[in-house]
């Protein structure tokens, strides 16, 4: 049913507790860059994965809960995941698409990402601790920064430094 994608990126607000002997270190957190959260990228897809069997009991993902019913049409599936972009650990939310978006559908459906990020999976996703090796890590979709944006693909591999490479790079998957 889904004829193409189309994959929105924005900034991930990731925090992590290094473990002690009995627990974590709740009164140290350390904000890690989009580039030290590479690391972290294995143990983040895992818990998403794990987040998106809790809440999702069809194929259609986030995508059921458009309002607007002409965008909820196009749009057949909206999924949460993180990747590695130009050295940085970005959120990523692929939607499967049954045909192209206009300008407004697509604008309308940043809106949406954003909310969702927000209030909606990613303020529940938050709060949801990772434990890895050495610490506990929480990820967050969304960032008051005023930084904060979402870009489609196009749009992020437009901002990216020229190194040969215009593309994404997947892993951990």
């Amino acid at each position: 049913m889904t004829n193409q994608t189309m994959r929105i990126f924005f900034p991930l607000k990731i925090t992590t507790y290094l473990l002690n002997d009995y627990d974590w270190d709740d009164q140290n957190p350390v904000e890690l860059s989009s580039e030290e959260a590479v690391s972290y990228e294995d143990a983040i897809l895992t818990a998403i994965t794990n987040e998106n069997h809790r809440r999702f009991e069809n194929n259609h993902g986030l995508a059921e809960h458009i309002e607007n019913e002409a965008l909820n049409k196009k749009v057949y599936s909206l999924y949460p995941s993180v990747e590695v972009s130009d050295g940085k650990l970005w959120g990523v939310m692929t939607a499967g698409l049954t045909e192209a978006l206009s300008g407004e559908e697509t604008t309308e459906l940043l809106e949406f990402v954003a909310g969702e990020n927000s209030d909606g999976y990613g303020e529940v996703f938050e709060q949801r601790p990772i434990k890895t090796s050495d610490s506990i890590v929480f990820v967050s979709f969304w960032d008051n920064d005023k930084n904060y944006s979402l870009k489609t693909e196009q749009q992020l591999n437009k901002s990216l430094p020229a190194s040969g490479y215009d593309g994404p790079v997947m892993g951990g998957i």
